[in-house]
C-alpha cells in the first residue's frame, strides 16, 4: 500500500506492530506482509467499531483518550492474528504490556506521548516577581500615603492660602521627620517659582507624588540638598544648612554678632564632613557615601541637643575653636595661608622636615590654595584631623601616601628608614638614647603583622589597632617618645571612655589649654573683651 509514492512497509517500525507471534526478522524479510496485515485489520469488526467510535467522538467534540484507543487497537490486532503466524516455529515474545520487560523500555512512544513530559505533570502556578526597581523611587504604601495626607490637611487647614517659610518649619519637623534646620532648603526646593508661599497641593506633589515619602532619611536629605541634575553633593550644598543652623540653634547664639566667625565655623564643619564622609576624595559626596557615614545621625542629634558641644561629630564649637586657633597660631602674618616654615612649628616642632616636604608636595592631598607653596585653612583642617587621630581610616590613607615614596601601594623597609633617619638624628641631638632602625623595624612588623614579609600594605594598617603608632615612630618625635613612656593613668582613662576617638581626646585637652591661655591674656590685658583685637587673637 503506497501513500504519496512511499511504501508503508518501508517506513513501518516493526516493534510498533506489537505482534506477539511474529518475529521482526521475518517481517523485515517479507515486506508485503504489512499490506496483508493492514487489509485484514480493516476488515475486522472491532476495527469498524473503533473507527465509528472515533468519528462519533470527533463530531460531538468529546476529548479522545489516546490510551483507550491504543488499547482497543492492540486487542483487535492480537485477537485476529492469522493462524499461520500463531503456529510458526518462532517462540512467542514476552508480553509487551509488562513494565518489567527489558523490551518495554525500548518501545517507541505513541504519537500522543511524543509531547513534552512536563505536559503530563500539572504545571505549577506562575509566581509573579514583585517590581523592585522604580525609576523615580518606590511609591509610598497606601496606608502611609493616606496617613501623610491626613496630617498635611490638618496643618494646612488654618492656612488656606499656603505656608510662608517661617511657618513651614513645623511641616519639616512633624510631617517630613527631618531636622528643622533643613526647612529653608526644603522650602526653596518645593517653591521653584520663588513665590514665598507653599500650598497644600504643591507640597503633596513634591513630597507624596514625588515619592519622597517612601525614601529613607539619607535619600531624602540627599535629594533635598543636591542641585537639579547632579548626582552628588558639593561643599556649597551644605552652606544654606549651616547658615540656618547658626541662625536658629541656641548653642550658637553667642556667635550672631560675629559674622566672620560664623563663616569660619560653617567652613570648618563642612571640611570635617568631607574629610570623613567623602572617602573617594573627589570633593563630591555620593548617596552611597552619605549612607555609609554617620552624618545623618549627627544632624538628628544637633537638632535635638541645645548644647552644641555635646555633638562631637562635625558640629562641636569647641572642636572648631581648636582647629581655628591652631591655624591662627601658625599663621604669623595672618594672611590665612601657611608655608613649610610655619607648619614645621606645629606641635612644638614635633614633625620632621621630610614629612613636611611630602605634605607640601601635595602627595596625600591636592591643596586648595592657589598660592604656590602655601597651605590654606581647608588644607590645614585636613592635616590636623589626620595628624591628631591616626587611628581613623582617612588618616591612615593620608599618611600612607606620604610614606609610600614610590607610589606602588606598599611601604618597604627602605622607605621607612628614609623617614626614620631624621628621627634618629633628632634623638641624638637632644641626647636621647637612640633606638636603632633594625630594632624599630622588628617592632613595627610585630605590631602590624603584615600578610607579606618585608612590606606593609594599606589593608595591613587598617587591620591593626596600632597602626597610628607606626607613623608617630617615623616622623613625630614627641608622640614617639610619649609612646615609649606611656602613662598608665592615660591608658586607664582611655579605656574608661572607649567611645571617644583620639581626635576627641586631643580636642578636649587642647580646648582647656587654649581657654586657660585666653583667661590669662584677659587678666593681663585688664579686659574681658577679646573681640576688640582680632589680629592678636582669633577670639
Amino acid at each position: 500500500m503506497d501513500i504519496d509514492g512511499v511504501n508503508d512497509a518501508q517506513i513501518l517500525d516493526h516493534e510498533l506492530l506489537q505482534l506477539p507471534g511474529l518475529s521482526p526478522v521475518s517481517l523485515k524479510a517479507n515486506p508485503h506482509i504489512a499490506d496483508e496485515l493492514f487489509s485484514q485489520w480493516l476488515s475486522l469488526p472491532e476495527t469498524g467499531r473503533l473507527v465509528k467510535s472515533l468519528i462519533d467522538d470527533a463530531k460531538s467534540s468529546t476529548p479522545v483518550s489516546a490510551s483507550k484507543n491504543c488499547t482497543s487497537l492492540n486487542v483487535a490486532c492480537g485477537s485476529a492474528l492469522p493462524s499461520v503466524f500463531m503456529n510458526s516455529g518462532t517462540p512467542p515474545l514476552s508480553p509487551r504490556g509488562s513494565p518489567g520487560s527489558p523490551r518495554f523500555s525500548r518501545q517507541k512512544a505513541s504519537p500522543s506521548s511524543l509531547q513534552s513530559p512536563l505536559k503530563s505533570v500539572r504545571e505549577p502556578k506562575r509566581q509573579l516577581i514583585p517590581q523592585f526597581y522604580f525609576q523615580h523611587g518606590r511609591p509610598p504604601a497606601k496606608e502611609l500615603r493616606e496617613q501623610c495626607i491626613s496630617m498635611v490637611d490638618q496643618f494646612f487647614s488654618n492656612y488656606i492660602d499656603g505656608l510662608h517659610m517661617d511657618e513651614f518649619k513645623s511641616i519639616t519637623k512633624e510631617v517630613c521627620k527631618l531636622p528643622s534646620f533643613l526647612s529653608p532648603v526644603l522650602f526653596r526646593k518645593i517653591d521653584t517659582s520663588c513665590t514665598g508661599i507653599i500650598t497644600r497641593d504643591a507640597f503633596i506633589k513634591y513630597w507624596v507624588d514625588g515619592h519622597m515619602l517612601a525614601m529613607d532619611l539619607a535619600s531624602q536629605i540627599y535629594n533635598i540638598l543636591r542641585q537639579p541634575g547632579c548626582k552628588y553633593l558639593r561643599q556649597a550644598d551644605f552652606k544654606p544648612v549651616l547658615d540656618e543652623l547658626l541662625t536658629t540653634h541656641p548653642g550658637l547664639e553667642f556667635l550672631r554678632n560675629t559674622p566672620e566667625f560664623q563663616e569660619r565655623y560653617a567652613e570648618t564643619v563642612i571640611y570635617r564632613i568631607f574629610y570623613y564622609i567623602n572617602r573617594s576624595g573627589t570633593g563630591c559626596i555620593t548617596l552611597r557615601e552619605l549612607k555609609r557615614g554617620n552624618l545623618i545621625a549627627a544632624m538628628q542629634q544637633v537638632d535635638e541637643e541645645d548644647d552644641i558641644n555635646k555633638v562631637i561629630r562635625y558640629f562641636s564649637y569647641e572642636h572648631f575653636y581648636v582647629i581655628y586657633c591652631r591655624f591662627w597660631e601658625l599663621d604669623g602674618d595672618h594672611d590665612f595661608l601657611i608655608d613649610k616654615e610655619n607648619l614645621i612649628k606645629y606641635g612644638n616642632h614635633a614633625l620632621t622636615y621630610r614629612i613636611v616636604d611630602r605634605i607640601f608636595s601635595q602627595v596625600p592631598r591636592k591643596f586648595t590654595s592657589k598660592v604656590e607653596g602655601k597651605m590654606s585653612y581647608e588644607d590645614f583642617a585636613y592635616f590636623i584631623l589626620a595628624e591628631e587621630d591616626k587611628s581613623s581610616e582617612p588618616s591612615l590613607e593620608y599618611w600612607f601616601k606620604c610614606i609610600d615614596l614610590v607610589g606602588d601601594g606598599v611601604i618597604t623597609p627602605n622607605e621607612m628608614q628614609f623617614f626614620y633617619e631624621e628621627q634618629l638624628h633628632r634623638m641624638e641631638c637632644i641626647t636621647q638614647e637612640p633606638v636603632l632602625f633594625e630594632d624599630i623595624l622588628c617592632q613595627i612588623f610585630d605590631m602590624i603583622k603584615p600578610e607579606k614579609e618585608n612590606c606593609i600594605t594599606l589593608q595591613d594598617l587598617k587591620a591593626s589597632k596600632l597602626s597610628g603608632n607606626i607613623f608617630n615612630i617615623l616622623f613625630n618625635l614627641n608622640k614617639f617618645m610619649a609612646f615609649e613612656t606611656r602613662d598608665p593613668f592615660l591608658i586607664r582613662q582611655e579605656r574608661e571612655n572607649p567611645t571617644l576617638t583620639e581626635w576627641d581626646r586631643f580636642a578636649q585637652r587642647e580646648y582647656v589649654r587654649l581657654s586657660m591661655e585666653e583667661d590669662v591674656e584677659e587678666v593681663s590685658n585688664g579686659s574681658a573683651d577679646v573681640w576688640d583685637e582680632p589680629l592678636e587673637s582669633p577670639f
